[in-house]
């Protein structure tokens, strides 16, 4: 008998882990009961999910610009990439503030809420303006400095540094290019070794997904505020989700014209990292999951998709960016404030920029968002106005973020001639035949 596919056992783990929270909480012992013996395998899942990312990144971002073979295949591609990152950046800041205009989420909240919401959430808020402050006063190529890691075993140990790590991967994979071939040949075996071992356990994790969203989001419907806050909210949420679908519906449009692959063909194939970056609320934690959808089941080869995804985890923000931009004008109506035309082009250049430094792990949007309010002129209290949401919010962009690194691979693939017609489908799916 044929067991259930893996996106079906998800989303069985996801309503499962949902409905159980809201019969536990009816009891006194409930809420204590899930934070103790249910969330914990939910925090196992995904720490094991980042203890692989940083090595998948290593292994198959080296073996893929190694594989190149020529310096300037490299950068056709890696120009290609960047380009079309931030053209659905921009695509997604504009799709936000158009909805956000156009809804006006922020007028429906009161005087009363708007303060109720400020000082039940004003330590969170200013949390996120320390950390914010301390990124603006870096200065302007602070960034850049960041990106050339002083060790690299330092920059592995924190999975906030990818930037680094993806900067030190494709450095010593152009250095396996320029070096006679027998003696890089070793070194490249090491590595497609390596990238193998990484990938079955990726399999090995992966058979435990179900049982890892049904404790993530049993922890997270019995740490959800109160009912009155989240109605409070309820456009404004709305209005987010809206941009986010119309986000994935122009990933759908551009694959299909581009690439001439089906809608039913791409969601499906990606569907399982969709779900898992949904439960986790991280890119990072979600890449090897990507990475092999998009491989196995979307017919991407390997040398593009382990180049183009790695990247994109890192800097291709697009479900981020539009949020910041609905929240940002969400905020401003919230408090009375009538943005001009050049203050809400100014939100799409930070929000874009913003987005590209944003960290690939739960909540980094938010400390990007101060940045974003600072330069429009908007009151950074006003984050306070938006945290009741920002967690199941968090989980519906950080979806959106993989299905553009997914989206954008494809159309990668398909312009270097290395998108497959016919994807051989492997590894999670092997299990679930036998």
């Amino acid at each position: 008998m044929k067991k259930v596919s893996l996106h079906w056992q998800i989303l069985i783990g996801m309503f499962a882990g949902v409905f159980f929270a809201l019969l536990m909480v009816q009891f006194d012992f409930g809420k204590s009961f899930i934070s103790d013996w249910i969330k914990p395998f939910g925090t196992i899942f995904i720490n094991a999910l980042k203890l692989i990312a940083v090595p998948l990144i290593l292994a198959s971002l080296i073996k893929g610009v190694s594989d190149l073979k020529d310096i300037s295949r490299l950068s056709k591609m890696g120009g290609r990439t960047i380009g079309l990152y931030i053209t659905t950046t921009l695509l997604a800041v504009t799709t936000g503030l158009v909805a956000v205009n156009t809804l006006q989420p922020g007028t429906s909240i009161s005087e009363e809420t708007r303060e109720e919401l400020v000082l039940a959430y004003a330590d969170n808020a200013a949390e996120k303006k320390m950390a914010a402050d301390a990124q603006k006063d870096a200065g302007p190529l602070q960034a850049l400095v960041d990106l050339v890691p002083s060790n690299i075993f330092k920059a592995t140990t924190d999975n906030r540094n990818m930037l680094q790590v993806i900067f030190f991967a494709v450095f010593f994979g152009i250095g396996l290019i320029l070096i006679p071939e027998k003696k890089a040949k070793p070194v490249k075996e090491f590595f497609d070794a390596f990238n193998e071992v990484i990938l079955k356990l990726i399999d090995l994790i992966m058979l435990a997904a179900p049982y890892g969203v049904f404790a993530l989001l049993a922890a997270l419907v019995v740490e959800a505020p109160s009912a009155d806050l989240f109605k409070a909210l309820g456009m404004y949420a709305i209005t987010v989700i809206i941009g986010l679908l119309i986000m994935v519906l122009i990933y759908v449009l551009l694959v299909k014209i581009i690439t001439k692959k089906a809608p039913r063909f791409f969601i499906n194939g990606i569907s399982p990292a969709q779900l898992l970056a949904f439960s986790t609320s991280s890119s990072a934690a979600t890449l090897p999951v990507t990475m092999e959808r998009v491989q196995e089941h979307l017919g991407v080869e390997e040398e593009v998709s382990s180049f183009v995804l790695p990247i994109g985890a890192t800097i291709n923000m697009d479900g981020t960016s539009l949020y910041q931009a609905v929240a940002a004008v969400f905020i401003a109506q919230a408090f009375g404030i009538d943005l001009t035309l050049g203050a809400q082009l100014g939100i799409i250049a930070t929000a874009t920029l913003a987005s590209i430094g944003s960290a690939a792990v739960p909540g980094a949007g938010m400390v990007m968002l101060v940045i974003v309010l600072a330069q429009a002129g908007i009151p950074e209290a006003g984050l306070a106005l938006i945290f009741a949401v920002d967690r199941p919010l968090d989980m519906c962009r950080t979806s959106v973020n993989v299905t553009g690194d997914a989206a954008v691979s494809m159309i990668v693939a398909k312009s270097v001639g290395k998108l497959k017609d016919k994807p051989v489908e492997k590894h999670w799916d092997d299990h679930y035949q036998k």
